[in-house]
């Protein structure tokens, strides 16, 4: 009489080398994982060879595009300084306003569509009750999340069909064109969310994303910094700052927080204050844009004291209450050319964070002011 087969435990239903990535604990590994943080993903590599195989697959699919496909094209890192193969936080391609329905934004799910090769595991992905939304893999995502900025808007806007500058002959075009005066940081005026004219609207130059090839580089004393991938033309659009509005009073308790972690010099902030000045000359509208944790790829441009390659325009759209901080190329760029700023000229400390800008007129630190 034959012994009766042996029992199967769990442990061996678990076994990538019984199951492999068929085992329904590893199609729900792989629609976990890529909400994971690195520290969390290098944790979850240790236990076993198949999940290592899955981190393995997300870190790579992580530093090859730093937009999670946000943007138009993919923007690369490339890393030949240290282990770290990219830089982690959550993807916003415009500025949002954090709201009750949202108030700390934590995860964002980064990885690819499928980890696994096998149709099964294509169709648990394809056939997840969440949404692509949900999934933080379209634009709708980011669309909900920033839903405060978009409802602050009022009904104003053109009904122009073709948006056109005033000619010399005087002929009336569109009133969403009109340029405004400024001190300090530019100005221009762009069709908003009320005009009847579409996307591909001339005048609409910062909102149809990223139109040309970036790339972030790690560099040894700077850390990570956006460099061209390709030549970028003056006066071409690069990029919005996008990131957190705040409050003055949160910018100021965050910024507090932001010095006491930049003390041992490891940790740098993203939250920039631009001030622009109304025409009345009396009053001065004050922007805090925190893209430390929520941001854009405009997070690792570095500062330049001798004002870099990039300028920086305030684009207010029609109907739209609050500006958008963008940069447009103040000159040609290079390919391979790192793109650089004037984070601004006031230094209240004398013992700042060391600027590496290496221009012929480097102060030797960075900008810094009280918030």
């Amino acid at each position: 009489m034959l012994p009766p087969p042996p029992k199967k435990s769990h442990q061996n239903e678990l076994d990538p080398r019984c199951r492999g990535l068929k085992h329904p604990f590893f199609q729900c590994a792989a629609l976990i994982l890529p909400w994971l943080t690195p520290q969390e993903l290098a944790t979850i590599s240790l236990t076993c060879k198949t999940l290592n195989q899955l981190a393995h697959s997300i870190n790579l699919h992580r530093s090859l595009d730093a937009s999670r496909s946000f943007e138009n094209l993919p923007i690369p890192f490339h890393n030949t300084v240290d282990q770290y193969p990219y830089a982690y936080f959550i993807y916003s391609p415009s500025q949002i306003i954090p709201s009750a329905s949202f108030p700390s934004l934590k995860r964002q799910s980064w990885g690819p569509n499928s980890l696994c090769p096998d149709s099964s595991q294509s169709q648990v992905l394809s056939g997840s009750s969440l949404s692509d939304a949900e999934m933080g893999c379209t634009d709708d995502s980011m669309t909900r999340l920033g839903a405060s900025w978009l409802s602050a808007v009022d009904e104003s806007g053109c009904e122009c069909e073709r948006c056109e500058k005033v000619s010399e002959d005087n002929v009336i075009g569109c009133p969403c064109m009109e340029l405004e005066g400024s001190e300090g940081v530019g100005i221009m005026s762009e069709c908003g969310p009320s005009c009847g004219c579409g996307l591909q609207c001339g005048n609409r130059l910062s909102q149809r994303g990223i139109q040309v090839k970036l790339k972030i580089v790690r560099d040894v004393r700077k850390g990570w910094a956006l460099y061209a991938a390709q030549w970028i033309q003056r006066g071409q659009f690069v990029c919005e700052y996008a990131g957190e509005l705040l409050t003055t009073k949160e910018a100021r308790r965050r910024q507090q927080i932001y010095d006491e972690l930049a003390s041992d010099g490891h940790f740098f902030s993203a939250l920039l204050v631009v001030r622009e000045h109304l025409p009345s000359g009396t009053a001065c509208l004050r922007i805090n844009i925190d893209a430390t944790r929520v941001g854009n790829v405009a997070r690792f441009i570095n500062h330049s004291c001798d004002t870099g390659n990039l300028s920086t325009i305030l684009v207010r759209r029609s109907g739209a209450l609050l500006p958008h901080l963008c940069f447009f190329a103040s000159k040609d760029i290079k390919e391979d050319e790192e793109l650089t700023f004037s984070y601004g000229e006031i230094r209240v400390r004398p013992k700042g964070l060391k600027c590496y800008c290496g221009s012929s007129c480097c102060f030797g630190t960075l900008p810094s002011e009280h918030t």
